[in-house]
């Protein structure tokens, strides 16, 4: 059983280096809704042509400044649609680590199983809890990627607004508070599986 523990503990591992992809994936992404909204923002006020002041008397320019604008921000959406590829693909290597772990556990088990997950050796976590923890990591995981593929779904749709700043503000603002995966309760998983050897 102490050897299924070990198991379990490389795999908590191979969770703890998806978790800092995750992290450099959600600086990315604020700062990518921020490029996004900032041009939002703006489109309005291209569109005015008071605002060109002298430069109205340039042939075109109202046209050029817009199609720019509109490429940049079909870039950055872009940009933004590989980064939820990339959260998806941290999913999607959660989700193999909670199967690959269910079959860790069907591989050692026998008619005494149910008395195996919850058997104690010391100060080491059950299988039980370790099984528990990593398939409470995978959901809150995948909850906030979808949470954050309906955010980002929105923009396009919000480009098209004649005033979104409002809704742009609440939606990067939800971005920001995001993950909502809390830092104490995944250090509590972190505890339950490394025990004595978290520091």
């Amino acid at each position: 059983m102490e050897s299924i523990v070990n198991k379990y503990r490389q795999k908590f591992r191979r969770v703890k280096g998806e978790m800092c992809r995750w992290e450099e994936l959600q600086s990315r992404l604020i700062s990518q809704f921020g490029n996004a909204s900032s041009i939002i923002q703006r489109l309005q006020i291209i569109q005015d042509g008071k605002n060109y002041g002298a430069l109205k008397c340039v042939e075109g320019i109202e046209d050029a400044v817009l199609a720019r604008q509109m490429e940049s921000l079909q870039h950055i959406l872009i940009s933004m649609g590989q980064t939820m590829e990339e959260f998806r693909l941290v999913v999607s290597s959660l989700q193999k680590i909670v199967r690959d772990s269910r079959q860790l556990v069907g591989a050692s088990s026998s008619k005494s199983n149910s008395k195996q997950l919850k058997q104690r050796v010391g100060v080491k976590p059950t299988l039980s809890e370790c099984l528990d923890g990593l398939r409470l990591l995978e959901e809150m995981h995948q909850a906030e990627y979808h949470l954050k593929l309906s955010v980002i779904s929105a923009l396009p749709d919000l480009a098209l607004k004649p005033s979104a700043t409002g809704d742009l503000g609440a939606l990067q603002q939800l971005l920001i508070d995001q993950p909502n995966i809390p830092q104490e309760e995944v250090q509590f998983v972190y505890g339950i599986i490394f025990a004595e050897e978290i520091s």
